[in-house]
């Protein structure tokens, strides 16, 4: 009996050794100290203690450093090096770019909560509050989306001089060149708000303030060229655009064909030495109207006037649209959202050497810059415009599903229509939390590079779920263009945020892991350049503590993957902050698996790990769903901790726990070295898949959350444009939800006590409130009521409809002529006196 006791107290020792990741050293010395009691008891044979012994004996060895490199890091070392995939500077600027932030976390199995509640929850100062409550508000209410979309495929005039004149171009530009300065979370708010509004303007403001010739001028211009460009672009003088995309290698910018060669030749009249430009670039927003261009090429050398170097690489440069050379194309026509987008060429454009951005000091920089920048541009721009968007929908559809009924019910109140009401909060708190979370770690001076691609990859993914769900609510109000459809455009718009900036299909099965795995990871990037370290005495020693490292850490990323999948993790230390908590346990629970997943995939795919996109997108999956999981609780926690709002935050947590859950299992079940997959599994889902999704009555509450006009309702739509006025459809449709509590109960009595007693026969509502009124079913003030709101509800539910002539974009003759022949009762006719006024 007492062998079983000290049998089973080596394994829990050993376990919470591992599990409490205590130093090779200390294990060692309490591992000794133990097993000397334990030969002192004399209880056990005298080979397993021998056995036991030789163990002590080679885990001192372990902590010689001399002995550790000689016989094991030194020729794991040589392996290693083997199995190294190749890297071109291109992947290695990216990797280098931004900070590690939260998802470095992520990658320990045993994340410091404190890190992240501790930080700064965003804020707005005086400054942009009052600017987003002016004149981002006076904006919106200027925008008639149908007019720029479908009569002038344009902002009006007065739109873009407003945009200019405001400062809207201006929010990254600081004020001593007369820019707004504004933080990232206020950048991303006012996207917000006019991506509830109008796409095509928010994309045409969001492009000036993200990766473009102002954000390159701020962090690596020459002064020159901040004090010449910064403040025109602040006060719209200049519009600039940024000419990456070609037509043969999109975004790669490894393989740009654009080139610009050192020669002597003439500028304004004087001799010097230049670069010609020849390009073609394509997809290029405000290329059309802008009045500066910076351009990507690949800059040479080859007559050495500048030095012995021929090849520089990838340079950014800032080029006048009136150079000579230069040829704007024709507008792109990105799916019935027309803002300013197109190509543009350069044949034997030549242009100074200072036109390079930074001057020939960033010569063949360009990469480097564009990435660096980007993971703060990505983080912002298509995350936020999602983010309004998908508020807007929201705010829409909850208040439609109320006013819109069928079989004398709102349509709401189906339990099919309420899933999709609730999948839709769901999903639109997930994507507030990360925007608003991911944005106030920007302003406190994080560039989270993976993040960046995370919020860029999911929030417009969760953009099209919402936009798609919404349409379904919406049925045929939803897809008939016009003044009034609020859906259509944005829907139309999804597909866009889904292309640019790197298109979807590529950041999920590409960058989020195969740039996290390395940027993130607490030893792999060591041990990389341990190996490529040229002196080879301190890369063998580099080497030899990251391996060991390494190895410890898988060690007991294992056993807590197991330790916790067993237990479901109620033994994990998290902060003590109420109902929340399970959620942070989980995530615990789920870091260690997803640590202990990778280690083994890297050591054992190596180099092929990056062949298998599949199996990477689905890791970069888990560890997407854990850092969008942990925002929701940051934000949840920012917001203050509003209890009605716990089921938002449970529905949220659920969905990406129990999808981290699946995603994990599915790269088990893929996985090609099939007893090594069943191994993992032991030790991740050693009860099976445990976690479950959210359960049907959470779909009830959410659901009735935005029916009505509650708190949640509005805090989790806030910053959209929902003033309550004339043209502005968000605003109709909260005025009238506001007035369905009182009318409804109206609307039952007359169908309770008239249409069910016989006595009223009518089949309209219209004619129902009349003959309850004259049957004393209603007052007159009742009647009144009923009547008011039913008229308001009906001029929600309209749709437009139209002449032919009046939506062709080139009428036929005989079609014109058929519309001029048609008798007056049958003449198709514009429902909106506004828009046709216009």
């Amino acid at each position: 009996m007492s062998s079983v006791i000290w049998f089973v107290s080596f394994l829990f020792g050993a376990l919470i050794l591992t599990y409490q990741r205590v130093s090779l050293l200390a294990a060692s010395l309490i591992f000794g100290a133990v097993l000397l009691l334990y030969t002192l008891s004399g209880t056990g044979s005298p080979a397993w203690t021998i056995a036991l012994w030789a163990m002590l004996v080679s885990m001192m060895l372990l902590n010689i450093d001399s002995v550790r490199i000689r016989f094991i890091s030194r020729p794991f070392l040589r392996t290693y090096r083997r199995m190294l995939p190749s890297m071109s500077q291109t992947e290695k600027d990216a990797l280098e770019a931004g900070t590690v932030w939260w998802d470095g976390e992520l990658f320990t199995g045993g994340p410091d909560w404190e890190k992240l509640l501790s930080a700064a929850a965003p804020r707005l100062s005086a400054e942009e509050q009052a600017f987003l409550h002016g004149p981002c508000e006076d904006l919106c209410r200027m925008i008639d989306d149908w007019d720029i979309t479908h009569n002038r495929a344009d902002l009006p005039p007065s739109v873009w001089d407003y945009i200019k004149r405001k400062g809207f171009f201006a929010m990254i530009i600081p004020k001593k060149y007369g820019g707004l300065e504004f933080s990232a979370y206020a950048h991303s708010c006012v996207l917000t708000k006019l991506a509830s509004r109008s796409g095509v303007v928010a994309s045409t403001i969001a492009v000036p303030n993200s990766l473009g010739p102002a954000e390159l001028l701020l962090h690596y211009g020459t002064q020159a060229q901040r004090d010449h460009y910064l403040p025109r672009l602040a006060r719209g003088d200049e519009v600039p655009c940024f000419a990456l995309t070609g037509p043969r290698a999109g975004s790669d910018a490894g393989a740009i064909p654009d080139t610009g060669i050192v020669c002597k030749g003439s500028y304004q009249g004087r001799e010097t030495i230049g670069i010609r430009l020849n390009f073609t670039k394509r997809y290029i927003t405000l290329a059309p109207i802008a009045s500066v261009i910076g351009l990507a090429f690949r800059l040479s050398d080859p007559d050495r006037l500048l030095g012995e170097r021929i090849d520089y690489g990838i340079t950014c440069a800032l080029v006048p649209r009136d150079t000579p050379g230069i040829t704007i194309g024709r507008r792109h026509f990105p799916l019935n959202s027309p803002f300013q987008n197109g190509p543009l060429q350069g044949k034997d454009v030549f242009v100074p050497l200072d036109f390079i951005i930074g001057g020939m000091e960033m010569a063949g920089q360009g990469w480097r810059m564009l990435v660096e920048q980007l993971s703060v541009g990505r983080c912002i721009s298509l995350p936020s415009s999602a983010t309004g968007a998908a508020k807007a929908a929201v705010f829409a559809s909850g208040a439609y599903a109320r006013l819109r009924r069928q079989f004398n019910m709102p349509v709401g109140k189906f339990e099919g229509v309420a899933e999709v009401l609730a999948r839709m909060c769901g999903h639109t708190y997930i994507m507030d939390a990360a925007r608003s979370v991911t944005t106030g770690a920007i302003d406190g001076g994080e560039k989270p590079s993976v993040p960046a691609a995370m919020l860029k990859y999911h929030l417009t993914e969760y953009g099209r779920r919402v936009a798609n769900d919404a349409m379904d609510i919406h049925g045929g109000k939803g897809i008939c263009l016009g003044p009034r459809n609020y859906l259509g455009r944005s829907y139309q718009l999804v597909p866009v945020a889904i292309t640019v900036e790197g298109a979807n299909i590529l950041t999920r099965s590409l960058i989020i892991f195969g740039q996290g795995a390395i940027r993130c990871h607490p030893f792999v990037l060591r041990e990389m350049n341990a190996a490529r370290d040229k002196d080879k005495r301190r890369g063998v020693k580099e080497f030899d503590a990251a391996l060991f490292g390494h190895i410890g850490f898988t060690i007991s990323n294992a056993v807590r993957s197991l330790i916790m999948a067993l237990t479901l993790a109620r033994f994990s230390r998290v902060p003590p902050i109420g109902p929340t908590q399970r959620f942070y346990q989980h995530i615990n629970r789920f870091s260690a698996s997803f640590a202990f997943a990778t280690d083994v995939a890297m050591l054992t795919l190596g180099g092929y790990l990056k062949k298998k996109e599949s199996l990477s997108a689905r890791l970069g999956d888990v560890l997407s769903r854990m850092y969008l999981a942990s925002m929701v609780l940051k934000h949840y926690e920012n917001e203050g901790r509003h209890e009605e709002d716990l089921p938002l935050v449970e529905w949220s947590c659920r969905t990406l726990l129990y999808e981290a859950q699946e995603q994990l299992h599915m790269f088990l079940r893929n996985f090609p070295n099939r007893p090594l997959a069943a191994l993992m599994r032991f030790f991740i889902f050693p009860r099976g898949q445990t976690y479950h999704a959210p359960a049907d009555r959470l779909a009830h509450v959410l659901a009735e959350q935005v029916l009505r006009p509650t708190a949640t309702r509005d805090r989790l739509t806030a910053g959209i444009y929902r003033t309550i006025e004339p043209g502005n459809p968000l605003g109709m449709l909260q005025d009238a939800l506001e007035r369905a509590d009182g009318a409804e109960p109206l609307e039952k009595r007359v169908r309770v006590e008239g249409v069910k007693t016989g006595r009223v026969t009518a089949l309209e509502l219209p004619d129902q409130i009349r003959q309850a009124l004259a049957a004393g079913i209603l007052s007159e003030i009742e009647a009144a009521t009923l009547q008011d709101h039913d008229r308001r509800v009906m001029e929600i539910v309209r749709v437009d409809d139209f002449a032919t002539m009046e939506i062709a974009v080139q009428p036929r003759a005989e079609d014109t002529a058929m519309n001029s022949a048609s008798p007056a009762g049958n003449t198709p006719t514009h429902q909106n006196e506004a828009a046709s006024q216009a």
